[in-house]
């Protein structure tokens, strides 16, 4: 990839900040299925090599469901779930971008991610967390 700048977000409180290399184009999935369509997730997916998380975990809570892959992460304090260990990269990062500071991106395009069939869709995923 080229033109990666780094980009900083994290949750509502402040509690969690985190920052991470991307390039300034960037297409995210809205995912629609039982916790992203709930919650309003848009998944920006980097390598976990990428991703660097900028204060001390103790802030975030874990919840899993279904197979336990995924790693949901939740501020204690606001409740925000910035960033999380999804399923389908289980070595990178899903960074919701509406938690991200637009500013350092060019172009965003969304597209949507079939979530409720995830067992056809979510494997076409693991190449977004390569470095």
């Amino acid at each position: 990839m080229t033109d990666l700048a780094v980009h900083r977000g994290g949750c509502h409180c402040g509690a969690e900040k985190f920052e991470f290399d991307a390039p300034r184009r960037v297409t995210v999935q809205d995912c629609n299925c039982s916790i992203c369509a709930k919650t309003g997730f848009l998944h920006l997916i980097v390598a976990g090599s990428r991703f660097r998380l900028l204060t001390a975990r103790d802030a975030l809570t874990a919840y899993t469901f279904n197979s336990g892959t995924a790693k949901h992460l939740f501020c204690k304090h606001c409740g925000i779930k910035s960033y999380y260990v999804p399923r389908s990269n289980p070595d990178g990062f899903s960074v919701n971008l509406r938690c991200v500071d637009r500013s350092t991106f060019e172009s965003v395009t969304i597209e949507p991610f079939d979530g409720q069939n995830w067992e056809a869709h979510g494997p076409g995923l693991a190449h977004l967390s390569t470095s």
